[in-house]
């Protein structure tokens, strides 16, 4: 078995997969990559790595199925709730300021896997936005199943712990074996697929959320995505990324932010 993945295809993998998502796997996590390799051979009823490589080479949704396969999906309702807390308290109101003839907010939930953050971001902006203020959410993962789940927006009950009741009484319908998320909040987000190895073609955005996403991708990748982010950004406007990451040491424009709630980054121009 453990002779499964040579070294010689395990560096094939490797650069197909970084080449593909900046995914990028060392030998620390070679046996993610082996046993997520595994059960797509045995779906396809294959017997070696080679064999399906020649599949991947030439078939580009199969391709999209690995790299699905490969990430992790992991996320809550709320989580990390401290940066919801400086979206409230900072973030949103320095927006009402800097926003007020166009009083319509814009953001990305990049990586957003099974749709808990955007719908969080959607949930919160519906709750606190005055009168007469719209917004619109992006939520983009590169998990075509985690898509599926955002865009039905049903969760079992063991899915919705860190929801506020009055969020849970406002913007969910219970029904048998879980919650589902009203159609006033849903109409507000677009769920679409996206490598963060492109450019997602948004520009003006106010607000980016991308957490725990970075921490996959090697440093140039890392500095690839952000200087993307701030093409996609406005003026004036917020990064979020996971408790993990950082910027610093990146050569990047983005200004740093401590508030009394999270850290966070600005850009400026």
């Amino acid at each position: 078995m453990a002779d499964f993945l040579s070294d010689s295809d395990f560096e094939l993998y490797r650069k197909l997969i970084y080449d593909e998502s900046g995914i990028h796997f060392s030998s620390t996590n070679r046996s993610i990559l082996e046993s997520r390799l595994r059960e797509r051979l045995r779906e396809k009823k294959l017997d070696t790595p080679g064999d399906y490589y020649v599949i991947l080479i030439r078939d580009k949704e199969e391709l999209k199925v690995l790299l699905d396969s490969v990430t992790t999906n992991l996320t809550r309702f709320f989580r990390n709730q401290a940066h919801f807390d400086a979206l409230e308290h900072f973030v949103i109101p320095e927006l009402l300021k800097i926003r007020a003839q166009e009083r319509k907010l814009r953001v990305w939930s990049a990586g957003c896997s099974t749709g808990e953050e955007p719908y969080t971001i959607a949930m919160l902006l519906s709750h606190i936005l005055p009168a007469g203020w719209s917004y619109e959410v992006t939520a983009s993962d590169i998990s075509l199943k985690s898509l599926m789940v955002g865009k039905e927006g049903f969760y079992a009950d063991t899915r919705i712990q860190g929801v506020p009741d009055d969020y849970l009484a406002k913007y969910f319908e219970k029904r048998q074996g879980g919650y589902q998320i009203l159609d006033d909040v849903k109409k507000n987000i677009r769920f679409d697929y996206h490598n963060l190895r492109n450019d997602s073609g948004q520009r003006g955005l106010d607000v980016v959320f991308c957490r725990n996403v970075l921490i996959y991708f090697d440093e140039a990748a890392q500095k690839a995505t952000i200087e993307r982010f701030w093409e996609a950004m406005g003026p004036k406007s917020f990064l979020f990324i996971g408790h993990s990451e950082s910027l610093f040491g990146m050569n990047t424009k983005f200004e740093f932010v401590k508030t009394d709630w999270a850290c966070f980054y600005k850009k400026s121009l």
